[in-house]
């Protein structure tokens, strides 16, 4: 048996099906903790915001208009939360050093060198100016395309570039600090 798809569970749980909402959440918590994650670096603030969101998508479901992926309006709904976490705490911000990049080689000496790699480039993202930083995470690492981006920040597709390319040449003189 297929499972529905989002819009489908969207219309159902707008509906008030529970049951349709809580598959979409089943479906989509993890990806919005990865970006929840990446615009705040702590992984208890991710949670709480990743909990808001869900309460604002919950009450915004009969806004949906379907005019794009339900998946993109969720990126939107979590990156609005995170931003809104971050105007209301201390303007520092740091990642979490234990993410986990995939290892393809379980040569100990490469993995640390490139656990290092990770942890200086996650360090130097978390750096960058929320500006640079969410359009940065959402395409680079989470790997939505240009337009699905642009639309989760609403902006048009050659404002998001300029500040994709404001945020990569930004990221890029962090790492050369670094080195």
């Amino acid at each position: 048996m297929n499972a529905p798809a989002d819009d489908v569970l969207l219309t159902r749980a707008a509906g008030g099906d529970h049951v349709a909402f809580d598959q979409l959440v089943r479906r989509h918590t993890g990806r919005m903790y990865r970006v929840a994650l990446r615009i705040t670096g702590d992984s208890a603030e991710a949670e709480d915001v990743v909990q808001d969101a869900w309460i604002a998508a919950w009450r915004g479901l009969s806004g949906f208009r379907h005019e794009s992926a339900v998946s993109t309006w969720l990126y939107r709904v979590v990156t609005n939360s995170a931003l809104a976490h971050l105007r209301r705490r201390r303007p520092t911000v740091s990642l979490d050093a234990a993410y986990d990049a995939p290892e393809r080689n379980s040569d100990p000496e490469g993995k640390a060198i490139r656990g290092e790699q990770v942890a200086a480039t996650l360090r130097a993202i978390a750096d960058l100016d929320v500006a640079q930083r969410v359009p940065l995470v959402l395409r680079e690492l989470e790997g939505l395309s240009y337009e699905e981006v642009a639309e989760v920040l609403g902006v048009g597709v050659p404002a998001l570039r300029s500040r994709l390319h404001r945020a990569r040449v930004a990221l890029l003189a962090r790492l050369k600090e670094v080195r």
